[in-house]
């Protein structure tokens, strides 16, 4: 177990503009994202010894300190982002204050460990497959993958452009609902809330205490909600399934990672940590021609995805299948954890969509998070249902 912040964190405080909406906030920022004067390190120390200092702010920290936002320091991720455990070979595993022993999830780990732990009153991290919406339920947070492309990515590292999304996780739905106030750009799309489909398929993923939970926890909510309607959401034959588009999301991630930082891996030779050497070296092997037939996938996927998640409708799913992982869990398990995540993470992702995880209490002590799926733009509503939502949240399970 670790901190939460790199070892190159920030030598002194960003202050934020004296007035504004985050005034007199705190946030830490994933080592992606790029400050004036600071090398960004993307969870590995050979990319860290090789980059050079940013010459301008990330848009999102331009934006967070014109708003009043404080940035206290840079978070621990996972290397380059290609993971969604939370752990670090090299700067280590962050704790999970809320579930002690056990992963934080990733690649935002620093960040939600250290939102989780009340170091920072927000923590900005980003969303490809999993990498907010993974940790949030995890250690029992709020968090966000906006809408693809609705918050600039200018200054912020890059893992698959195709999925990549700005996020940011909070222990607070107020001060969570305000960044979204402050980050959110232009493409909102108001609608009112008429529909909530729970999707059966995505609720098959998850272990049946988990489940549990999450039912009692909308029936609990159904005052705030419109009454649900169940649905499977990958319905419509052996070619729409969660385990095929989630392959065709695995295919597309890392053709693309590899576009981007391929030739630093051979030119470099960078030590990896385990599970993140082996997923480099898969991508390298990803030919143009499998890619361009998973991009087919992702097309259809996303098409059949936004036909049902129009303005006005939300889907439910478990944000995780199980509970923390223990630390020590073994290598083959991690694999079959991370192939079950991603089984529910792909679907927003392929419809380039928003989805939020809010708390929705605890299996063993451990967070467990509700996750809702809004249409394209749909942000604000979400933060807004979140926030709504709030005071339902904490139900317990032995």
């Amino acid at each position: 177990m670790s901190g939460f912040f790199v070892p190159h964190d920030l030598k002194a405080p960003l202050k934020g503009a004296a007035a504004g909406p985050l005034a007199g906030l705190s946030a830490v920022v994933k080592d992606m994202y790029a400050i004036v004067g600071e090398r960004t390190g993307a969870g590995n120390p050979d990319w860290l010894a090789n980059a050079t200092p940013a010459t301008a702010h990330s848009t999102v920290v331009e934006k967070l300190l014109a708003a009043g936002a404080t940035i206290t320091g840079k978070t621990i991720c996972d290397e380059f982002f290609y993971s969604v455990a939370g752990q670090n070979a090299h700067y280590g595993t962050p704790s999970n204050v809320r579930a002690p022993g056990r992963i934080p999830g990733g690649s935002s780990s620093g960040s939600a460990a250290a939102a989780a732990a009340g170091a920072c009153d927000f923590a900005m991290g980003s969303d490809t497959g999993g990498s907010v919406r993974i940790p949030a339920s995890l250690c029992g947070l709020y968090g966000i993958r906006t809408t693809h492309g609705r918050v600039d990515t200018k200054g912020t590292m890059d893992m698959s452009p195709s999925f990549d999304t700005i996020g940011w996780l909070s222990a607070t739905a107020g001060v969570f609902r305000k960044v979204g106030l402050v980050l959110l750009g232009g493409g909102a799309v108001q609608a009112p809330i008429r529909n909530l489909l729970i999707a059966d398929d995505a609720f098959e993923q998850a272990d049946e205490p988990v489940a549990e939970l999450l039912r009692d926890a909308l029936s609990a909510m159904a005052g705030a909600l419109p009454r649900p309607q169940h649905i499977r959401i990958a319905s419509g034959g052996l070619d729409r399934t969660l385990d095929y588009w989630r392959e065709a999301v695995r295919i597309v991630q890392a053709y693309e990672i590899w576009q981007v930082y391929g030739r630093f891996v051979q030119d470099k030779q960078p030590r990896f940590g385990p599970g993140v050497a082996e997923r480099m070296q898969a991508a390298s092997k990803i030919a143009k021609a499998e890619a361009d037939a998973a991009r087919k996938v992702h097309a259809a996927a996303r098409e059949h995805i936004r036909a049902q998640i129009v303005p006005g409708i939300v889907v439910a799913l478990p944000s995780a299948p199980c509970i923390a992982p223990r630390i020590d869990t073994p290598a083959s398990e991690m694999d079959a954890y991370r192939t079950r995540v991603m089984r529910l993470t792909c679907i927003a992702g392929l419809g380039g969509l928003p989805q939020v995880s809010i708390p929705a209490g605890t299996v063993s002590g451990c967070p467990v998070g509700l996750s809702l799926i809004g249409w394209a733009g749909g942000d604000e509503a979400l933060l807004d249902l979140a926030f709504a939502l709030s005071r339902y949240c904490g139900i317990e399970r032995a």
